[in-house]
């Protein structure tokens, strides 16, 4: 069972499509919140529901209760975590809402990782971590030490919050630092 969170989402629904298409068992977990087009949401759902081995709980990840619940009732082998608060303008209008997805439901998953044993965690950061970055092409070894948006802020706190859980926890980590996603079934 692999748990993939923001599976509702442009980037979580074709991570799900491929992992059930290669024969995994996918339980997804999405707020449906309205920051994005949620009636494409519902019809990115409706594309997976209708395959094998797919189980959708609609929750929130800043609800530790819900998220520790999740784990304990799916017992996922591996995480790809793709939710969040996303959009670099909103966050200044405001960043309670960052916070609390971004960086609360962050460490809810982190958590629920550690106490199951999970093999492997994938989680979304972005490129806003690399702040005012002139260089090209981008690297992941340019500094990322000054993002310029609390979303960015959040990224980075997050890359560091699962580095410190490889380094406490034993927990495997992957960072994916996405650019501008596009594509069939995008927003």
């Amino acid at each position: 069972m692999i748990l993939v969170t923001g599976a509702a989402g442009f980037i979580g629904s074709h991570v799900a499509h491929r992992l059930l298409d290669r024969g995994e068992s996918v339980v997804s977990l999405d707020n449906m919140n309205d920051y994005y087009d949620v009636s494409l949401k519902h019809a990115r759902l409706e594309r997976l529901r209708c395959r094998e081995r797919f189980t959708h709980v609609v929750a929130d990840l800043a609800d530790r209760s819900a998220v520790d619940r999740l784990f304990a009732e799916h017992r996922p082998r591996r995480v790809v975590h793709l939710a969040a608060q996303a959009g670099v303008r909103y966050a200044s209008e405001d960043p309670h809402v960052y916070a609390n997805s971004n960086l609360v439901g962050f460490l809810h998953v982190l958590e629920g990782c550690r106490h199951s044993a999970i093999e492997h965690l994938v989680f979304a950061s972005t490129s806003s971590v690399y702040g005012a970055n002139t260089s090209v092409p981008f690297s992941e070894h340019q500094s990322a030490e000054h993002p310029l948006s609390f979303y960015a802020a959040t990224k980075k706190a997050n890359e560091a919050m699962a580095h410190s859980y490889a380094h406490l926890y034993g927990l495997p980590c992957t960072g994916l630092r996405f650019f501008t996603v596009y594509g069939p079934w995008g927003r």
